[in-house]
């Protein structure tokens, strides 16, 4: 019938113009892919990075190369992706420092978090360790939080920046805390805890890998985890919750983003490995290890975490007035 045979010649027709985005899916990835840092060599998201790309190597066939480009608090790394083209070939892992709290302290960023990526998925997260140098004379928050009331103003602490979740988490802690402190930002992690382990400054909120060996050394005390619960490297140290500060909660977390325009199928494909990826046992095991909790989880639960964080510290930035000196 005329009827019938001209609609099989539509689903032939239908069938034959999907045809490309399909081939195109499966065949993506056919070149490596490069996954950008936002942050110099050897921290926690460069580490992440490395053993992710590994792990995605292994799915995809084709190597993935990670790229670091550190600066101005991440901001540099997240602004040269967002300028790449939208093909699946280059990729960020950011840091709720840069998708969330910089859009708070930049009046001139050259992306927009929200319009300029695509999300794929929350990567990881976490905890920092409110940690003093021995001759500060607290062992815990509450003593910390004492002495800061005494000497108002007074006390150095060391972040990795101006905007990086070490600065905001000091910020958190004086704001509910209602204390003063004196702010020594590095240029990143490492020089800050250094500083702190040298005792250039008494406290920071350091990362649980950095943390641990340096407190069984006798070189820093730690005294309490930015987290809601306890982590498990470090089981006896109470929360900062727990110490007298009810709702304090801070954690680094990881998201991979796509510039915008990636298309769906490779949106789709990038999210189907990296969580596979990250729910397997020894890309687990590798985080665990370092004291940071793989996650894995849709595109929509990304932005639902980035819109938490960045109405969350942007808060936090306006009751304490924080801006670039």
């Amino acid at each position: 019938m005329p009827g019938t045979t001209l609609i099989k010649l539509l689903s032939l027709m239908l069938a034959f113009l999907s045809l490309p985005l399909v081939v195109f899916a499966q065949e993506y990835p056919n070149k490596p892919v490069r996954l950008i840092i936002p942050w110099a060599a050897g921290g926690s998201t460069d580490s992440i990075g490395r053993i992710l790309g590994q792990k995605l190597a292994e799915y995809t066939g084709q190597q993935w190369v990670v790229d670091n480009r550190g600066g101005a608090t991440g901001t540099i790394g997240h602004a040269f992706a967002a300028k790449a083209a939208p093909d699946g070939y280059t990729l960020l892992l950011g840091t709720n420092s840069t998708f969330a709290i910089a859009p708070h302290l930049y009046k001139d960023l050259q992306y927009d978090s929200e319009k300029a990526f695509a999300p794929v998925t929350l990567v990881a997260i976490s905890p920092q360790i409110l940690s003093v140098h021995p001759s500060l004379p607290v062992k815990s928050a509450k003593e910390l939080i004492a002495l800061a009331r005494a000497q108002p103003g007074k006390i150095p602490f060391s972040t990795a920046g101006v905007g990086a979740t070490s600065h905001l988490a000091t910020e958190l802690l004086m704001n509910l805390a209602k204390i003063k402190m004196q702010h020594i930002p590095y240029k990143g992690g490492g020089p800050s805890a250094n500083a702190l382990i040298s005792g250039e400054t008494a406290l920071s909120f350091v990362d649980v890998i950095t943390a641990l060996p340096q407190a069984k050394a006798g070189r820093l005390r730690p005294i309490a985890t930015s987290t809601a619960r306890r982590t498990p490297l470090m089981q006896d140290l109470p929360t900062i919750a727990e110490s007298g500060l009810p709702g304090f909660e801070s954690v680094t977390s990881f998201g991979m983003f796509a510039p915008a325009g990636v298309s769906r199928e490779i949106l789709a494909r990038v999210n189907r490995e990296s969580v596979r990826a990250l729910g397997a046992a020894d890309v687990r095991e590798k985080l665990r290890a370092q004291g940071i909790d793989a996650v894995g989880s849709t595109p929509d639960e990304l932005v639902a975490h980035q819109r938490q964080e960045t109405a969350k510290w942007g808060k936090v930035i306006r009751e304490q007035g924080i801006r670039f000196e």
